[in-house]
């Protein structure tokens, strides 16, 4: 077997990887386009040009060095969507703390296990957010909080005097802390979303995710014309890096649609602010697709954006190109530990590679398909565990030295734990997570081989099949179906649609219809709290295996 047989490649290295740290980026771009729209929070109705912007950064950074923080320190954010969160984004980076994203959705243990697991001084909090009432949630748990010492929120008089303290220039010991700073130092800790476990706190550098952002930007083609709009969260790779990171790196500028997803908003803030880009989980676009009053709307302006955070259907990838004008439109992969992108597909790939793979290696990044019991790269067409190394992969999981050897091998590798194939010219598509993937009386199914064949049925608005307990087979099959509106389907009818055009060892053995499905904030669907529910549901009993 030859190499060029095997599922190893690595991505461009034709431009450099920039050496600067997120506050060097941003002085460099003020000062290039200083009058250029930076940032537009249509919820807020708040406009920054880039000067006003750097500005606005300056005076929050020196007001946290006025109150005591140094290069180091950890300062939680919990946030929704709001311009605060992306001044606290880039003010941090300038003196060198580390900001930890706190997940919006958080109750009340999560947060205070991730305030004491990454040990922040400080915690910066919108007021509340839909029912949480952050400040109430921080007083029932401050006395588990051990390092935290203050709490300070948006809009409030201490928030107000805070800011003040930093309105007047100081000695130039800004623009030390910031000279002394370098692109390896850890700039962010990020908490995995929990589709499976404990949240790990992945440690990322200015060199981690300020190159990420920038070569997604290269991606879609980004200069300073593009308008980006952002209604995917900050607390999360796809906000903060992918959104903000990806946007200043180019120049271009940032639009903020509302402080957490609506369809509605999104739209309107497309044709309101001429938006040329659209970021979203797949589930995001099929609402978008699916709003009563989408054909009002003038989408034209829109070029590209990214569809990102979960397998994206095929069905639903046509349709943001043909209805929502997003010729160029890419799709990304990636995780949290890894900056988070890894592959991408190009505006100039052919319409089948753009809907039914997540692209090729991103540039200085290398990847691999092995498998996951030898570790051996397999050959090109067969799948295994999707690996990946260079610059992106994060420096490790906070404070936790075995939880990281577990993800990164020896040879500085991250073992992603997706499924994945990559063919002959480097394409990959993921077929699934090691966990997900269903072995049925020994053939293996993977869910989203499924998934993508439902979506052709005519009433299915959006699909997730999982495995579950059997005597018989070990594993049986369940697709859980959210039908589209006015529409409707019988449990024999999704069968009979299989069979016959899918093997028979294919077909779900359970089929149940939802409203919704359980997910993350960021849209991760979480199969792990499906497939519970369905066992209670059907009164499965868990299959004791060697």
């Amino acid at each position: 077997m030859t190499t060029a047989a095997l599922s190893h490649d690595l991505g461009p290295t034709d431009h450099p990887l920039l050496e600067e740290t997120i506050g060097a980026l941003l002085d460099r771009v003020a000062a290039e386009r200083p009058d250029h729209e930076a940032l537009v929070s249509c919820h807020q109705g708040l406009r920054y040009r880039y000067r006003e912007l750097t500005d606005a950064v300056d005076v929050m950074a020196r007001a946290m060095l006025r109150a005591g923080l140094q290069r180091g320190d950890r300062v939680g954010i919990w946030s929704p969507n709001y311009a605060e969160w992306t001044l606290v984004q880039f003010a941090t980076a300038k003196i060198g703390v580390i900001l930890v994203n706190i997940n919006p959705a958080y109750r009340t243990s999560e947060v205070e296990y991730a305030l004491n697991q990454s040990g922040c001084r400080w915690l910066i909090a919108a007021p509340s957010f839909k029912t949480s009432d952050y400040r109430a949630m921080i007083e029932q748990v401050r006395p588990g909080l051990g390092t935290l010492e203050r709490d300070l929120y948006f809009w409030t008089p201490e928030w107000d005097a805070f800011l003040a303290a930093g309105v007047e220039p100081d000695d130039g010991e800004l623009e030390r802390i910031a000279a002394s700073l370098q692109p390896d130092d850890p700039i962010n800790i990020q908490y995995t979303s929990g589709t499976t476990g404990f949240p790990k706190g992945a440690t990322l550098t200015h060199r981690n995710i300020l190159n990420n952002g920038y070569f997604v930007g290269r991606g879609c083609g980004y200069g300073p014309a593009d308008r980006v709009c952002i209604p995917v969260p900050f607390y999360h790779c796809f906000g903060m890096v992918m959104g903000n990171l990806g946007a200043v790196s180019h120049g271009a500028t940032m639009v903020i649609p509302s402080d957490a997803f609506e369809p509605g908003a999104v739209l309107a803030a497309i044709e309101a602010e001429r938006c040329t880009s659209l970021y979203g989980v797949p589930t995001m676009f099929i609402a978008e697709l699916a709003h009563p009053d989408f054909e009002r709307f003038d989408l034209t302006s829109l070029r590209t954006g990214i569809m990102a955070g979960s397998p994206c259907p095929v069905e639903v990838m046509k349709q943001a190109i043909e209805r929502m004008h997003l010729g160029e439109v890419t799709i990304c992969y990636g995780m949290t530990e890894t900056s988070p992108v890894s592959t991408q597909t190009l505006a100039e790939d052919d319409i089948t590679r753009r809907t039914s793979t997540v692209g090729r290696a991103h540039p200085h990044v290398e990847i691999k398909i092995v498998d996951p019991e030898t570790g051996d790269v397999v050959p090109r067409g067969m799948p295994g565990e999707f690996c990946t190394r260079g610059y992106s992969v994060m420096r490790g999981y906070w404070n936790d030295p075995a939880k990281t050897a577990d993800a990164i091998d020896a040879d500085g590798f991250m073992h992603t734990g997706d499924l994945a194939t990559m063919d002959a010219d480097g394409y990959v598509n993921i077929v699934g997570r090691i966990k997900d993937m269903i072995i049925r009386g020994g053939e293996n199914v993977y869910p989203r081989e499924l998934e993508e064949f439902l979506f052709g049925h005519p009433a299915v608005a959006d699909v997730q099949v999982i495995g579950v307990p059997d005597r018989r087979y070990g594993e049986e099959i369940m697709a859980c179906i959210r039908l589209k509106e006015g529409m409707t389907a019988t449990e024999e009818d999704i069968k009979e649609f299989c069979r016959g055009t899918i093997a028979h060892y294919k077909v779900p053995r359970y089929v149940t219809f939802v409203e919704e499905f359980p997910m993350t904030v960021t849209g991760k669907v979480q199969k792990f709290v499906m497939r519970d529910a369905a066992i209670a549901q059907l009164g499965l009993n868990e299959i004791e295996t060697a």
